[in-house]
């Protein structure tokens, strides 16, 4: 067994670290909407929501294993890379977390590790291109745009079948329906939040193995599927204040009814793409069936200003994650690292 080195130390704690402030920053995701309608107190959400993005954990490794082999060259991938990567994610979502704004964590974390990929590769002369663009064309860009489109049109049916079984029932019975099936809307979302999220952090962990020959073939190990789920865990248990608050109140008015559809749509795309090895973002996602079920009742209905805010962000996560990233990585090239 090879000696861990301390760069490799450095980089698994710092991909714990960005496990536990993705678990904060994206709490808002899985739980934003039952706390805006008021079926579960925030400390009973969270905490709710933190037992199941650690179980959703287990769930799978199949979006781990594209973050580890399917975007990155294995020979670009060194630990300078990997650790320059995570960092440049925490830097971008530490930024979005204090200013509010509903950023995805898993395109911070892949967008820093294409950008100091890419300068791994032009300091390499000859090596040819260290990304796998196909694969990021189909695992990240793709999904990018999907997730919240088919979250969009999902939450907005079935918004519109609700409408349409239970218009004529008298509204405070359709509220005491569903503030208690809101409870398993909103567990069936921390739960996919979890199985697809904290395998961004195991993806990059395994390839910060793989590249210091601690391990032969990019195979999750246990040990880092235990850690990331108790690191993610944790950070859920921290709380995401800033952000739930423009998830649950700023977009459009939310009863039970439409909290359930939001969060039943959501989780749904979510476990999909999880299905298909797609790192999608669970931001994109709920947002996107948060604007559905706020167009099903009337486009004004949505506050589109706070849309478009949030829009910006998302297109600007992935190169500004990779700049960050990438003059991480020139920092750490300079200072000696491998």
């Amino acid at each position: 067994m090879h000696e861990v080195t301390t760069l490799l130390f450095l980089t698994v704690a710092a991909a714990l670290i960005f496990d536990y402030i993705n678990g904060f920053h994206d709490t808002a995701n899985a739980i934003a909407t039952v706390v805006s309608t008021h079926v579960l107190t925030p400390r009973t959400a969270i905490l709710m929501a933190a037992v199941l993005n650690f179980l959703g954990a287990f769930y799978s490794r199949a979006v781990a294993t594209t973050i580890a082999k399917g975007l990155v060259h294995p020979g670009a991938a060194t630990q300078s890379v990997v650790l320059a990567a995570i960092i440049g994610a925490i830097v971008w979502n530490l930024i979005t977390w204090k200013y509010g704004i509903p950023s995805s964590s898993s395109h911070a974390l892949i967008g820093g590790l294409i950008g100091a990929a890419v300068l791994h590769g032009a300091a390499q002369p000859g090596t040819g291109s260290v990304v796998q663009w196909t694969g990021v064309w189909e695992k990240v860009i793709i999904p990018l745009v999907g997730s919240p489109v088919m979250g969009f049109i999902l939450a907005n049916l079935l918004m519109r079948l609700i409408y349409r079984l239970l218009g004529r029932v008298h509204p405070n019975r359709v509220g005491k329906v569903f503030r208690r099936l809101q409870i398993f809307s909103a567990a069936f979302m921390a739960f996919t939040h979890g199985a697809n999220d904290a395998q961004k952090s195991m993806g990059i962990i395994t390839m910060a193995l793989v590249s210091a020959h601690y391990l032969k073939e990019p195979v999750v190990p246990t040990w880092v599927i235990v850690s990331c789920a108790v690191a993610m865990a944790l950070g859920t248990s921290a709380g995401g204040w800033r952000i739930m608050k423009t998830m649950g109140h700023r977009i459009v008015r939310l009863q039970p009814v439409h909290g359930f559809a939001v969060e039943s749509a959501a989780a749904t795309v979510i476990l999909i793409a999880t299905h298909f090895k797609m790192p999608v973002s669970t931001t994109h996602t709920i947002a996107g069936s948060i604007f559905g079920v706020g167009t099903s009742r009337r486009v004004s209905a949505v506050r589109w200003q706070v849309a478009q805010s949030m829009a910006v962000a998302w297109v600007l996560t992935l190169p500004a994650a990779a700049l960050v990233s990438g003059l991480i990585y020139l920092a750490l090239r300079y200072s000696g690292l491998p």
